[in-house]
């Protein structure tokens, strides 16, 4: 799909002049590609008011010029671990996202990037089999696992992993928290007093909001990741089943208008598909170039 939507570009130039037709289909094609349509409108326009002022009518250089605008909207950023310090990240997203396997992926890559002292917080505790899972992630990857029973306190859950974490020394807590967006209000609720717990537990700077978002669903992404935003502020973007069926364009979305950086993209079902993001070979590979 990936290959076919870059195909889509290269059509655009082979049958168009440069003209406002033209423009006009290259916003359909990334609104086409979940780029949103205030975005999309936003940087055809620029891109064509540069194209006029500087004469560019050849494929190759409008090309490089949409990609220079779509690299302005994308932002990466590297989640360090500070050391010597209690890092609390929270992890946050809708249920079916990949939420609780990408909290394993990232505790492998940071286990694999040198951090010994890692504690997975089971903070989802109303979805089914959702401690089960957690438990069994920690098990494959091997890094403990603090859960409470089905049902009780999330923020009790956080605040008894970040204790377990602080006995054996400085290291990583990754809380993985509900999602249940369809009851809006209670789960704004519930994340701001987990947001409070992490604050308590974490040292100065070392406390990260992540959301994990699915490539495919497009513009409702964006949604889901302005919900979160509003509730408690997102540091980072984490995007799964990012592979042949994402357009993925919902990056730039969210880059333009949450100013929200990605730093990880999930590529399979294996715990080390798992990887830092790179805004330019992620434009590159939008773009067909």
């Amino acid at each position: 799909m990936k290959k076919s939507f870059g195909a889509k570009f290269k059509s655009l130039f082979s049958k168009n002049k440069i003209n406002e037709e033209f423009f006009e289909e290259l916003t359909d094609i990334l609104v086409e590609g979940d780029i949103g349509a205030k975005t999309a409108y936003f940087i055809v326009d620029e891109l064509e008011q540069i194209c006029s002022k500087n004469k560019i009518n050849d494929e190759q250089q409008i090309l490089q010029e949409l990609k220079k605008l779509l690299l302005e909207s994308v932002q990466s950023v590297n989640l360090e671990i500070q050391s010597g310090k209690q890092n609390v990240w929270m992890v946050l997203g809708v249920n079916g996202v990949g939420k609780t396997t990408s909290v394993a992926k990232m505790a492998l890559y940071y286990k694999n990037h040198g951090t010994d002292n890692i504690v997975l917080a089971s903070a989802d505790t109303f979805r089914a089999a959702a401690i089960e899972q957690l438990n069994l992630h920690g098990e494959k990857v091997g890094v403990r696992v603090v859960s409470h029973q089905h049902g009780s306190d999330p923020s009790a859950v956080v605040f008894d992993a970040a204790d377990a974490l602080k006995a054996k020394g400085p290291g990583l807590v990754l809380a993985d928290t509900a999602g249940r967006l369809h009851n809006k209000e209670n789960l704004v609720r519930e994340l701001q007093k987990i947001d409070r717990t992490c604050k308590l537990k974490a040292d100065e700077g070392c406390y990260k909001k992540i959301i994990v978002i699915d490539a495919t669903t497009g513009q409702n992404a964006l949604r889901q990741a302005e919900v979160f935003n509003e509730a408690v502020g997102i540091d980072a973007l984490i995007m799964t089943k990012y592979d042949s069926t994402a357009k993925g364009g919902v990056a730039v979305s969210i880059g333009r208008e949450l100013n929200i950086p990605v730093a990880f993209v999930c590529t399979g079902e294996k715990y080390a598909d798992i990887a830092p993001f790179n805004p330019e070979s992620y434009i590159d590979e939008f773009l067909g170039l």
